[in-house]
């Protein structure tokens, strides 16, 4: 897949209303009362509070035998049933940047297990990986989660479970919005 930018719009206006912002780590972004998703740039930015813009692409830190996996069980956003999502920016340390791509890699899957932990959630969630860093943007990853609200508590216990791993010890900001369709 090739990159595509993707624009998260905070404010007035939008399909998904925003049930609760929280600042897990960090800083705050402002309240909103709605979220509008964007492929590309929004075209009108008049009732915006923030916008969090981040590029899909291809797959880092996964292995041959673990990107099959994803493929065969991964579910797009956008399924009917799913009416609950979760954005959740995050922006890692120093430290982490100033790993190597294989030390990274280690803290990632080896030691956190981030993949595996989230196969185990696949196909009810469905997630969209988004790279903010190299655009200049304040988070480094946006990771858009989509879900039924029937998946709600197994939405809870996959987050809760990565927020315990050693990799979540790098994190240095990160805001978590949840949303409901309509």
């Amino acid at each position: 897949m090739s990159d595509r930018l993707y624009s998260f719009v905070g404010g007035i206006s939008g399909e998904w209303a925003v049930s609760r912002i929280d600042a897990v780590i960090g800083a705050p972004l402002p309240p909103v009362r709605r979220l509008a998703v964007h492929e590309g740039e929004p075209a009108d930015t008049t009732d915006m509070a923030w916008v969090l813009r981040g590029v899909t692409g291809h797959d880092r830190y996964i292995t041959r035998g673990e990107k099959s996996q994803l493929a065969a069980l991964q579910q797009p956003p956008g399924r009917a049933d799913s009416t609950c999502a979760a954005l959740i920016p995050i922006r890692k340390n120093a430290e982490w940047w100033a790993l190597t791509q294989d030390e990274r890699r280690e803290i990632f899957e080896e030691t956190s297990h981030h993949v595996a932990v989230g196969l185990e959630y696949l196909p009810p969630i469905a997630r969209r990986l988004h790279h903010s860093r190299d655009l200049g943007e304040p988070f480094d990853f946006l990771t858009w989660f989509e879900y039924a609200p029937r998946d709600a508590a197994s939405f809870e216990d996959l987050v809760g479970r990565l927020r315990e791993t050693p990799e979540w010890g790098y994190v240095e900001r990160e805001v978590d919005i949840r949303l409901a369709r309509g």
